[in-house]
């Protein structure tokens, strides 16, 4: 049995009609998981301190050679002439909703790769909801947070 004939990987096979030894599956057929990954997608969890801190480890791992740690396009690979991506601080991209950014990380956006097969629905989801706290933290303003003014010493 460890010796055996067999087809190499995307070979050719006389077995079957078309000649191709990789199989397309039936139609109708889904993919395990397929579901449950397109329900993640398309439905964005509550946003907690747990989704928070998966969006900025994913985002560190990520999103900070490109985008930098504070989201303003100043990553590594950026400080050594990979063109720069839009800051998170932008105009456009502070009024873009979320499933703007969970969008381009699924299907990219101009030079960036798309994502879908390397991170989660569910992970796309946090990384976004942690570039908006990026987002209210750099462009804060004392007077526009009612109370806080009172409370500062």
């Amino acid at each position: 049995m460890r010796q055996q004939k067999r087809y190499a990987v995307y070979g050719r096979a006389a077995l079957f009609p078309d000649g191709a030894e990789a199989r397309t599956p039936p139609d109708g057929a889904v993919a395990i998981g397929a579901l449950d990954r397109e329900a993640a997608f398309r439905d964005p969890p509550a946003v907690d301190a747990a989704l928070l801190q998966r969006g900025r480890q994913r985002y560190e791992v990520i999103c900070t050679p490109c985008h930098g740690y504070t989201g303003h396009g100043d990553g590594m690979i950026v400080r050594r002439g990979f063109p720069a991506p839009p800051s998170f601080h932008e105009e456009r991209l502070r009024a873009a909703p979320a499933r703007y950014v969970v969008t381009v990380i699924t299907e990219g956006y101009g030079v960036m790769y798309p994502y879908a097969a390397r991170v989660e629905p569910r992970d796309r989801w946090a990384i976004a909801a942690y570039i908006r706290a990026l987002q209210l933290a750099q462009g804060a303003r004392v007077a526009g947070i009612p109370g806080l003014v009172e409370k500062l010493p």
